[in-house]
């Protein structure tokens, strides 16, 4: 891994790239609400109903955080308003890199071409990548896909649109769920794992492991 140069590094933005603060969101909706401990309960329904909702048919991220957002509240006993879930949709455009991220993705963009592939609108993508401070090759969407990940429809849409083979790439990622389990079920071989406390250690996918994007260059022996 330390020695190999891809054609391209593919990266998930949201929670890799992006600090994604769905958790805050919730809290400044119902944190008064609920003791810490069932803020907490809350937060882990809401996270599992969002992966749920992107499992089925390709529909728009506005209609994931509703439903997500509406499943939760019923689960745990809290009354949901159709407002509550545009202002969590709303806020997704605002936020902005974890603070390892801007220099570590610079060093990189000057050697190595940049791709994201995002479970995002195409409305939404470039508020967040624009604050990213690197260039980018590509940047795909599920929007543009017709499928959110981890469906294997959203990688062989990127793939086939950089015209590569899964060996070709470099697939980068804070989640197994969204991300790398995918990634190694379609032979995508060499894969970063940024671990940002979401998802427990995973070995059997094979990947190196990283604490931030500040450590990416020296993966690709820069």
């Amino acid at each position: 891994m330390t020695t190999f140069r891809p054609k391209y590094i593919t990266f998930d933005c949201h929670g890799t790239l992006i600090n994604f603060q769905m958790a805050e969101a919730a809290r400044d909706l119902y944190g008064d609400r609920m003791s810490e401990q069932k803020m907490l309960q809350f937060i882990a329904d809401f996270s599992a109903y969002r992966l749920d909702e992107v499992m089925a048919d390709w529909k728009p991220y506005a209609e994931v955080v509703h439903n997500a957002l509406a499943r939760t509240c019923k689960r745990n006993g809290i009354h949901f308003k159709d407002e509550d879930a545009q202002m969590v949709y709303n806020r997704v455009p605002t936020w902005g890199p974890h603070p390892d991220v801007p220099a570590g993705l610079a060093k990189v963009a000057k050697e190595i071409p940049l791709v994201i592939l995002s479970n995002a609108m195409n409305s939404q993508i470039m508020s967040n990548v624009e604050k990213l401070g690197a260039p980018f090759h590509a940047i795909y969407t599920a929007e543009q896909a017709g499928a959110y990940k981890p469906h294997f429809r959203a990688f062989e849409y990127m793939l086939d649109m950089l015209g590569c083979r899964p060996e070709d790439i470099l697939h980068c990622s804070s989640s197994f769920r969204y991300d790398l389990m995918s990634a190694h079920d379609l032979g995508i071989k060499n894969k970063v794992w940024v671990n940002r406390g979401h998802e427990p250690a995973n070995p059997y996918y094979g990947y190196t492991e990283i604490a931030g994007i500040s450590g990416l260059p020296g993966v690709v022996g820069l």
